[in-house]
């Protein structure tokens, strides 16, 4: 059996940290590494000689003291192995840009279910993304106003610009194997490689690359996928 996903939770609202802490307790292949209310209590908890390594850091905006948006590069050189799924009441577009600038790998809000939080979190564990519709429509409208750039390197196969387009679109690896009819093992290597040509970490990393390198074109995001 594969060890569980370790979780941290950084929310000061007390109510809705308990709601995600029970969803988690209650997910089999989940565990709740850490659960805190302020940024600087859960970057102490980070430190050296600390044993508490997530896999995935949820991680609100607006915290009382340091911000969200402040913490992210302090988590990432604390716990550079973790991913941190921004869930936050904000859809600023200049917050949205900012935390995936920074490193986030997703950005959920939280009127999200506990369903699409859940599965946003294996997601993004799995290689892909955490986006909600909204997030992802407007990276992709920032995205593809930008000029494209030619540039040398590996290019996608016909079915792997598929798999990035779905991406684009903020779909779960799940519902980009059940729109292809292919297994979600095939959807991960697939996005394995794209990574790997396109030279990024995550998926937001991707499409933006992707834009840049004209692999993606402003005509695609939002067309139904046949």
């Amino acid at each position: 059996m594969s060890q569980p996903i370790k979780v941290m939770l950084i929310e000061d609202h007390t109510g809705y940290r308990e709601t995600i802490t029970c969803a988690l307790e209650q997910t089999a292949d989940m565990e709740l590494d850490g659960s805190f209310g302020t940024a600087e209590v859960a970057l102490r908890s980070l430190q050296p000689p600390s044993k508490i390594a997530p896999d995935i850091i949820l991680l609100d905006l607006k915290l009382p003291g340091m911000q969200g948006l402040e913490m992210i590069h302090w988590i990432l050189d604390y716990a550079p192995t973790a991913e941190i799924i921004v869930l936050t009441q904000s859809d600023k577009d200049t917050e949205v840009r900012r935390a995936l600038d920074e490193g986030a790998s997703g950005y959920l809000l939280k009127s999200s279910t506990l369903d699409q939080i859940l599965d946003g979190i294996r997601n993004v564990v799995s290689g892909g993304a955490a986006l909600t519709p909204e997030i992802a429509l407007y990276l992709v409208n920032q995205l593809r106003n930008q000029p494209a750039v030619k540039t040398a390197g590996k290019a996608l196969s016909e079915r792997e610009t598929e798999v990035l387009i779905l991406l684009s679109e903020g779909r779960l690896q799940k519902e980009i194997a059940e729109r292809l009819g292919v297994s979600i093992t095939t959807v991960a290597y697939h996005i394995k490689h794209i990574y790997e040509k396109l030279d990024v970490a995550n998926a937001p990393a991707a499409i933006g690359e992707a834009y840049r390198k004209g692999v993606l074109k402003p005509t695609q995001p939002g067309k139904e996928s046949k």
